[in-house]
């Protein structure tokens, strides 16, 4: 089965140049002006040359930038449309399409085998511990109940004091989770090194491939985030690409486990 755009570029991105991961990221977040683009306008609005473009593609296994752009358009010509957004203001209708890219973006750039990865680290883990700091803390706490109503061990912590101390002290049967959008935060980066350090699993949840906290840890899941803001002035940004694969996490536990 031919790989999506997404999974190409999960599958890929570490290998490419930082001009290349720049070029992407555009992409990403401009993927619907895609089909209509030339490689001479993307090489304008992207601040990249052409031959960045073709080798980039090239790269991602596709035979060059107007071959990406065919198969593009047909991975999008079967993808739902919300009706409702065509009755509604047009700021409102942006709302609610980056919300559906988020999701859905979020959904494509997973690998199925690293979440059966981080499904088996799971199972056969001793217990949980789910570190999170800010609004990814609600999700740790969610996860947390989820996981102890199916009957395994999980505790969470927040506080950026425990979560330093108790890094140092994890067993190398138990696995560590980290949740965080930007993985950056410094206790979190901490104790991700504390982790590494004395050999415990670690999985993050993050949207930001190029963080601290996806280097250190053994397995991560990575969601897209939009630019887009509707709170510029606060670090508020949303966590539901961290919501759709701790759900997907839970999920597919609750599944594998079920008796």
């Amino acid at each position: 089965m031919d790989l999506t755009f997404f999974e190409r570029v999960n599958q890929y991105f570490d290998t490419l140049s930082d001009s290349e991961k720049f070029l992407l990221r555009y992409v990403q977040d401009h993927l619907s002006e895609m089909p209509k683009i030339s490689i001479v306008r993307l090489s304008e609005n992207a601040n990249v040359s052409t031959a960045t473009i073709v080798r980039t593609m090239k790269k991602l296994g596709y035979e060059g930038f107007t071959s990406f752009k065919i198969r593009l358009k047909d991975e999008h010509r079967l993808a739902p449309e919300f009706s409702v957004i065509e009755k509604v203001d047009n700021k409102i209708k942006e709302a609610i399409l980056k919300n559906e890219q988020e999701v859905t973006k979020t959904i494509q750039m997973l690998d199925r085998g690293t979440i059966e990865d981080v499904l088996q680290k799971i199972i056969y883990s001793r217990k949980i511990v789910l570190f999170a700091r800010g609004f990814s803390e609600l999700i740790a706490k969610e996860m947390t109940v989820k996981f102890q109503l199916t009957g395994k061990y999980c505790e969470m912590h927040d506080d950026p004091n425990i979560i330093t101390t108790i890094s140092k002290r994890i067993d190398k049967k138990d696995l560590v989770i980290f949740i965080s959008l930007n993985g950056r935060t410094e206790e979190l980066v901490q104790a991700a090194k504390n982790c590494k350090a004395n050999g415990v699993s670690t999985i993050t949840l993050t949207a930001n491939r190029e963080s601290p906290l996806y280097t250190l840890s053994e397995l991560t899941l990575v969601g897209y985030k939009s630019k887009v803001s509707y709170f510029p002035d606060y670090e508020v940004r949303s966590r539901l690409p961290l919501q759709v694969m701790a759900r997907i996490i839970l999920d597919a536990y609750a599944i594998r486990t079920r008796s």
